[in-house]
């Protein structure tokens, strides 16, 4: 009978902790209908007071069972903030790809050009800007093939970053035909 108690102490500890949480998150969801019937608070409101307040106490129940199953916090929390900072820094680490590939995404999604368009990427309006013809669209990069002065083609290649397309104003020419103004005449 020994040996149960050392499994049944723990087992009720945690039923009991539990029981309290789902106890108390029913008594602050009451006290959140109740108040935001009183006081006319937005729906939405409600819910994320809801949510938020089903966190906390669903985890600070979490934390109070573990506690008693013999885990300490303080391993938890550095085992939780080592997670996040490792996290953070990949995420930082990998920001500007990840970027890029939403934009290629976004690209794909809203067509602000087609591949063979001659597009320019307008730096301001007095100086020309990257341009020549869209070869390629690739999960990072848009393949411009650039265009030389007398408007053939220059065989020369110029990979432009996709987040960049959402960053400056585009300048857009459908169609196989070089635009005239790219043209220089002697």
């Amino acid at each position: 009978m020994e040996e149960w108690t050392v499994v049944i102490i723990p087992a009720v500890y945690v039923g009991v902790i539990v029981g309290a949480a789902w106890i108390l998150q029913r008594v602050v969801r009451a006290l959140l209908e109740r108040l935001g019937e009183r006081y006319s608070m937005p729906p939405e409101l409600l819910v994320g007071a809801r949510r938020l307040s089903g966190f906390l106490i669903y985890s600070a129940a979490l934390l109070v069972g573990l506690e008693r199953l013999g885990v300490s916090g303080t391993v938890l929390w550095t085992a939780f903030t080592s997670f996040a900072a490792v996290g953070a820094v990949a995420f930082f680490a990998a920001w500007s790809v990840l970027s890029n590939i939403f934009c290629t995404l976004l690209i794909f999604t809203t067509r602000p050009f087609r591949l063979y368009d001659y597009i320019e990427l307008v730096e301001s309006s007095d100086k020309p800007g990257l341009r020549g013809q869209v070869v390629d669209i690739n999960v990072v990069y848009t393949t411009l093939e650039d265009v030389a002065a007398d408007g053939g083609k220059d065989n020369s290649v110029v990979q432009i970053p996709n987040s960049l397309f959402f960053q400056r104003p585009v300048r857009r020419w459908a169609g196989s035909s070089v635009p005239r103004r790219w043209i220089v005449t002697p």
